[in-house]
């Protein structure tokens, strides 16, 4: 059993432009799950099916937890639903405290809400970048772009080409300190030639951005923490 009493605790949730069956759907079957989930790299079907499938125990209609105390809960109507991701625990709480599975939860779930917002055509492909720098600078990726904050760690927007890009850091994106960062960018429906001419475009504006700069598709192997 998970110890619980050093986690910290969240409560994370999303309104979406979908049906709470729709919605259900969405966060338990695979397919479906691969429109949203987070980013492409060679392992990215097991981890869907070993958290989602294998680890993920059917608590209530439209709630599905895990060993660490935490559930995910989907409610509303017809029309509008809701999804919500709690964890209780006894560890300090407040926004000063980085929790990766947390601030996973945020940007993920923005990337669901994106799906049944904009219900983009064609198998979702990424680009995930990593590497260290100031959020100041990974925020200017996107020139020109509104972003929209979810949290202290985690911002989107879509792009000029209407790509989902959502940054996440492990120090607060305004703090002056580089740290780790992540980008996902997410597109839909292009081709290799069009994914490939993608990947060339945002890898010469990550590389002077950060120090250690990958940029990971769905070809590859996670990268190191």
């Amino acid at each position: 059993m998970t110890d619980r009493r050093g986690l910290k605790p969240y409560d994370v949730e999303v309104a979406v432009a979908a049906g709470r069956d729709e919605t259900w759907e969405a966060v338990t079957q695979p397919a479906v799950l691969h429109q949203w989930f987070g980013w492409d790299y060679d392992g990215l079907d097991a981890e869907i099916r070993q958290i989602f499938v294998d680890q993920a125990a059917l608590l209530a209609p439209e709630r599905m937890g895990w060993a660490d105390g935490s559930y995910l809960e989907v409610s509303g109507d017809d029309e509008r639903s809701t999804v919500r991701v709690i964890r209780d625990g006894a560890g300090p709480a407040g926004p000063d405290r980085y929790d990766a599975i947390e601030e996973g939860w945020r940007a993920f779930l923005i990337q669901l809400r994106f799906l049944f917002e904009r219900r983009p055509v064609g198998r979702r492909r990424t680009l995930y970048l990593t590497g260290e720098t100031t959020g100041r600078q990974a925020l200017a990726l996107a020139e020109g772009a509104e972003w929209q904050r979810f949290g202290p760690r985690v911002a989107w927007t879509v792009d000029g080409a209407g790509l989902l890009v959502v940054v996440a850091g492990r120090l607060p994106l305004d703090d002056r300190d580089a740290g780790r960062m992540e980008v996902t960018v997410s597109t839909y429906g292009l081709d290799d030639v069009a994914f490939e001419s993608l990947r060339e475009e945002w890898t010469k504006r990550w590389a002077p951005a950060a120090e250690r700069a990958e940029v990971i598709t769905a070809a590859d192997a996670a990268p190191d923490n």
